[in-house]
């Protein structure tokens, strides 16, 4: 079992008040060990690598546009299947562009409360999951929420984005 940080570190707290304001019950966990790649953080919580709802940060190749997809920390995201549900080529973005776009780093960019709202796209593999965790705004730091509270919170929309 991991060690809990006392107290939340100022990107965790403030994701937690993006939480409260929603108002379901929300917990960050801040563990004193890395929860920033998918096998870190289930390992953390005790949960599948399946269960760890990863946030990635692509920008559309045109206009520039955020995309945030929210996908199974089993998959890997196919970047053609994005841009056709987008209409628009995707590509990486960089560190900068990502802090940038969502006030948070990489390895710890939660599915909401982005500086720059992203469009949305949610893994339709995570919907067939009873509970996910997702990242909370630092490397160490997730909350376990359900599918259905990540597509209510974020407006993302559920699509076949996992590669083969």
């Amino acid at each position: 079992m991991t060690t809990l940080s006392p107290a939340l570190s100022p990107s965790a707290a403030r994701v937690q008040s993006i939480l409260d304001a929603i108002g379901l019950g929300h917990r960050v966990l801040e563990h004193e060990a890395s929860t920033r790649t998918s096998d870190e953080a289930a390992a953390a919580v005790g949960c599948t690598v399946a269960q760890i709802a990863k946030s990635l940060i692509f920008r559309a190749k045109e206009s520039g546009t955020p995309v945030l997809v929210i996908a199974s920390g089993a998959n890997r995201v196919n970047e053609k299947a994005v841009g056709a549900l987008i209409g628009e080529k995707i590509e990486r973005a960089d560190p900068d562009f990502v802090r940038e776009k969502t006030g948070f780093a990489i390895g710890g960019v939660p599915p909401l409360g982005h500086a720059v709202p992203p469009l949305v796209l949610i893994d339709d593999d995570l919907m067939a999951l009873g509970e996910i965790w997702a990242a909370a705004g630092t490397p160490n730091a997730v909350f376990r929420l359900t599918p259905d509270q990540l597509v209510s919170m974020t407006g993302g929309r559920v699509a076949a984005v996992k590669k083969d």
